[in-house]
């Protein structure tokens, strides 16, 4: 088995500011750097310890969130801004057989999620596809889904895990801080976090091959809605092919292909 993992930083253990550490020019931010990269060497320990043959991990977070020089020896890391064409990122992610993510946040709008948004937190108020509010979770469950890769395992903020649950049937999921606000949680040690991936990442890779996962299909056509704080950012997405103007603050997209409408 080959595994595609995405990662984030809003999820981790000890990440609770996007200030201090979730930006770029926060003060904390290689220590939460540290702290991601802690729980994806976690994660590529369980899937070897599972059987798994190769992992590539594409840092999934807006500036870059993985230590390089600590990754672990195992991984493969997809990486880099501005991200390769969609064309030839799904070329590459067809190559593996199953995707997980670690480090993932809830979708914005959640109360008690730490750092909940959906997507650019300075901009977007809200998603939803054929009327159904999603996140970055959804977006990625689906676009892999598109693809025929099922999602095993989601390791996170507690709110993120029950997104997940929500939209994957038999997915595993490992909460490794319970958000109590946008700016608080409370955080397993960093130690027993990655404990608890490590376990809980190894058990879903042995479940999907007992019980497999199917990958997340919604029936199309597709109906994206996106909502933005801002008049201004809904101006400009006005310059997309395809955009339609809902209202002052919402903009939407339609598409038979979900590959073509989940990331417009």
């Amino acid at each position: 088995m080959k595994i595609f993992m995405i990662t984030d930083m809003e999820g981790v253990a000890g990440v609770v500011s996007f200030v201090d550490q979730s930006y770029p020019d926060g003060r904390y931010y290689d220590a939460g750097k540290r702290l991601v990269t802690g729980e994806v060497n976690a994660a590529i320990d369980g899937l070897l310890a599972a059987g798994v043959e190769e992992t590539l991990v594409w840092d999934g977070h807006g500036a870059g969130a993985i230590d390089f020089e600590e990754l672990h020896p195992k991984a493969l890391l997809l990486h880099g801004r501005p991200s390769p064409l969609w064309s030839r990122l799904q070329e590459v992610i067809r190559r593996y057989d199953a995707c997980v993510i670690v480090g993932q946040h809830a979708m914005a709008g959640v109360a008690t999620s730490n750092q909940n948004h959906t997507q650019n937190s300075h901009t977007v108020d809200a998603y939803r596809l054929n009327g159904k509010l999603i996140g970055e979770i959804g977006q990625l469950a689906l676009f892999m889904g598109g693809l025929g890769l099922p999602l095993l395992f989601l390791s996170g903020e507690r709110d993120a895990c029950r997104e997940a649950e929500d939209l994957v049937s038999g997915i595993t999921t490992v909460a490794v801080k319970e958000g109590l606000g946008r700016g608080s949680a409370i955080s397993l040690s960093a130690q027993t976090a990655r404990q608890r991936i490590r376990q809980g990442i190894a058990t879903a890779v042995a479940q999907h091959r007992q019980n497999p996962i199917a990958p997340l299909i919604w029936p199309g056509p597709y109906l994206l809605e996106k909502r933005f704080f801002f008049t201004d950012t809904a101006d400009a997405e006005m310059t997309k092919p395809g955009a339609d103007r809902v209202n002052a603050q919402v903009v939407r997209f339609r598409s038979d292909n979900i590959l073509d409408i989940v990331y417009r």
